[in-house]
């Protein structure tokens, strides 16, 4: 008698634990469709404050090679390049995303 317990008690467990598993294995699916629609909403926001941060940039980096090419250094050249290459980067990478995932 005691070992008919036994198993009916584990049979119920196992039963019980299968159940719970599944029903949070559905809330994991819902969690995932609702991270992705989130993530989705907030990417048209990132690119353009990848942008705005492109335009910051390249306000500062005119006002560094205009304050370098007044006062007569040899590297103007070199730090123009280095800035209009950081903002070039920035623009381009955030339309590449937006091409490339298609949001």
């Amino acid at each position: 008698m005691q070992c008919k317990r036994k198993q009916a008690l584990l049979l119920s467990a196992v039963l019980m634990s299968s159940s719970i598993t599944a029903l949070y294995a559905q809330d994991g699916v819902a969690g995932i469709q609702e991270a992705n629609t989130k993530v989705r909403g907030y990417f048209d926001v990132g690119c353009n404050l990848m942008y705005a941060v492109g335009a910051i940039l390249g306000l500062i980096g005119a006002v560094k090679v205009y304050q370098k090419w007044s006062n007569g250094h040899p590297d103007t050249g070199a730090t123009a390049a280095a800035w209009f290459g950081s903002c070039v980067f920035l623009v381009v990478v955030a339309t590449v995303l937006k091409s490339f995932f298609g949001i």
